[in-house]
């Protein structure tokens, strides 16, 4: 996912993005309807997978980010709950 000059996507650009792989999944809806090989379903079902966790990434990143921004021993809370939250997202992703 793109980010900004400033920084990361905005809000804005993640809706963006989660639409788009929106009308992927339907797309992939279709091309089972008019019988689609396997192969390129596949080749689609993996770049909506893709598309979603990029964006879930990109939430993680900023939990972690908001994180760093932080002093005390929340920050150290908060930081561990967002590794607890990363390793969940990539073993979900495999």
């Amino acid at each position: 996912m793109a980010t900004t000059a400033s920084g990361p996507p905005t809000r804005d650009q993640i809706q963006k993005r989660l639409r788009r792989a929106e009308g992927q999944l339907r797309g992939v809806q279709r091309m089972l309807d008019e019988g689609a090989s396997c192969d390129d379903v596949l080749v689609q079902l993996a770049a909506v997978t893709a598309a979603v966790d990029q964006v879930g990434l990109h939430l993680i990143g900023e939990r972690l980010r908001q994180c760093q921004q932080t002093d005390g021993t929340l920050c150290a809370a908060g930081l561990e709950e967002g590794l607890a939250t990363l390793l969940r997202h990539t073993r979900l992703s495999r």
